[in-house]
């Protein structure tokens, strides 16, 4: 096995006080690649709207499992977000910013603008009745580089 590479996968019930679970364990997890307090913001804040979208709208607050895989291989983080809840029908739409189903819940419609802003990759999958799948991805490290090259 190489020491570089990592695998962690916990599932738990789609209730919102596990929303805090589940940031803290994907950041513990990701903690052995040493990441910036940025960088650990960022997947804490990514995790948290995932997860709050499975429960929100992939179960509507209904009974349900909520399932984090997480990847670790080199300096690359993936996470993967999986519900089988109600599904999304429109993904491009749900996409949008500021767009929500749930306007008489006072969303903000960000959830998905904000794991986009906050990773560096982002992929959706979902089918009616059937759950949704969101994979994102961040390398640790990556504007690191960048901030020791202005600094030389």
């Amino acid at each position: 096995m190489d020491n570089n590479n990592n695998y962690m996968s916990v599932e738990f019930d789609s209730i919102s006080n596990n929303e805090s679970f589940a940031r803290v364990v994907v950041a513990a997890f990701v903690a052995r690649l040493n990441p910036t307090l940025m960088e650990i913001a960022d997947i804490k804040t990514a995790v948290s709207e995932a997860v709050t979208n499975s429960i929100i709208h992939g179960y509507e607050n209904k009974e349900g499992r909520i399932k984090i895989e997480t990847h670790i291989v080199e300096d690359t983080v993936t996470i993967i977000v999986t519900d089988n809840g109600v599904g999304i029908e429109n993904i491009e739409r749900a996409m949008e910013p500021m767009y929500t189903s749930k306007p008489e819940l006072e969303r903000s419609g960000m959830g998905f603008a904000f794991m986009e802003a906050f990773m560096d990759e982002l992929f959706v999958e979902s089918e009616m009745s059937g759950g949704t799948v969101v994979t994102m991805r961040k390398v640790i490290g990556k504007n690191n580089e960048k901030w020791d090259e202005e600094l030389n």
